[in-house]
């Protein structure tokens, strides 16, 4: 990945991953470059996980005045 994707803030990243998702559902790409796309949004997803999980444990380093980090698990919500 190169060095400057990693330096993407959360919105940037994730403004080019719905760019390479949009292509990818209009369905005219040739299958190899489909596949680069998809290597592409992949690592697209992985940035804006990363940078997610920074700032859930910034949150909760915020939240906890004692500065411990308390594990925490998130559930989605059912949908009827």
């Amino acid at each position: 990945m190169s060095e400057t994707k990693q330096k993407w803030t959360f919105e940037e990243a994730m403004k080019q991953l719905e760019e390479v998702v949009e292509k990818l559902e209009e369905g005219d790409v040739p299958l190899e470059e489909a596949i680069s796309m998809f290597q592409e949004g992949m690592a697209l997803s992985k940035i804006c996980h990363e940078k997610l999980e920074t700032v859930e444990k910034q949150m909760d380093r915020i939240l906890h005045e004692d500065g411990e980090i308390e594990e925490t698990t998130f559930q989605e919500e059912e949908q009827s």
